[in-house]
């Protein structure tokens, strides 16, 4: 055997001896372990820490990763869940918007039956059916809902709505329009003269008379003495009482929009001035007072202070 050889198997027969000695003199113990046990056993230990090292390190990146995406979930959780109260509170709305309008529409149609204003809705008929009308409806299946899209219903809803205001505001304004013109008109109505004053025979009509010699500026109404008298039109009494003038007693009344009439002849009047009066209402007895020949009544239509013929507003 070679000297190389005597060199290289005492190098591997190299050994470390671990010496364990008790307390109080008991037996010393010996372990002797080879070096290459030693490198194996030094090399396993360092393999086991780097396995060990690799392992928590991917313990702590998996808790952490895992925490981050419960993190992550939960916020998404979060925002679906806002997201969900705000497409409610959405489609509350929506469904408040969609009702005042079907309301607003039932007002604009009536307002237009009152008014006979015609006007063009931009409102599909809803039918139900019942009336002759029809109610298919129709769309794709299993639609989700988006914020963005009940956004835009109740954009719209908006703007109809606030028109449907509008046309119903102009409604009103034409209504009142034709109620002031109708109050007007019953007004002018009630102050024109447009009943007989009393019951009795025409005996002198108006105008010329007794063969050109006389102007007549009203028409007599013959009767009996205590016939009622009575106002042909709302107003209010100017003058009542005895007129020197022939008339004997006399009622004068204002009507209002260029009218007066007057009672003459009465046997007794029961109206004063300032006093208002309705049409139909008594202010006088028939009678022959003044220059008169017999029981009757001479009634004048004054506009804007000239006599017309009171028969045309008998």
């Amino acid at each position: 055997m070679s000297n190389q050889e005597n060199k290289a198997e005492k190098v591997e027969q190299q050994e470390y001896t671990i010496k364990i000695i008790p307390h109080k003199g008991a037996n010393v113990h010996s372990i002797h372990l080879p070096e290459r046990w030693i490198k194996y056993g030094i090399a396993s230990l360092a393999a086991g820490a780097v396995l060990l090292a690799g392992a928590f390190g991917y313990s702590t990146y998996s808790s952490y990763s895992l925490r981050n995406e419960a993190a992550q979930i939960e916020r998404l959780q979060q925002v679906n869940n806002v997201q969900q109260e705000q497409l409610l509170q959405l489609s509350k709305k929506a469904n408040s918007l969609q009702n005042e309008l079907n309301e607003l529409s039932q007002v604009e149609m009536e307002l237009r039956q009152i008014t006979g204003v015609e006007g063009g809705s931009a409102e599909e008929p809803s039918g139900n059916g019942g009336d002759g009308t029809h109610n298919g409806q129709g769309g794709p299946v299993g639609q989700n809902l988006q914020i963005e899209d009940v956004s835009a219903v109740l954009d719209d809803l908006e703007k109809r709505v606030a028109a449907r205001k509008a046309s119903i505001q102009q409604l009103r304004e034409a209504m009142k329009q034709q109620q002031e013109l109708i109050a007007y008109q019953e007004s002018v109505n009630a102050s024109t003269p447009s009943i007989w004053p009393a019951s009795g025979d025409v005996s002198s009509p108006y105008g010329l008379r007794w063969g050109g010699s006389d102007y007549h500026p009203g028409i007599d109404i013959a009767n009996d003495c205590g016939t009622p008298i009575v106002a042909t039109a709302d107003g209010v009494v100017t003058d009542a009482g005895w007129n020197s003038g022939g008339y004997g007693n006399m009622v004068d009344i204002e009507h209002g929009n260029g009218y007066m009439t007057r009672y003459a002849h009465a046997e007794s009047v029961v109206v004063s001035p300032g006093q208002t009066v309705k049409r139909g209402q008594v202010i006088a007895y028939m009678g022959s007072t003044g220059y008169s020949t017999g029981p009757h009544l001479h009634y004048e239509v004054r506009v804007n202070g000239k006599p017309v013929n009171p028969v045309g507003y008998l």
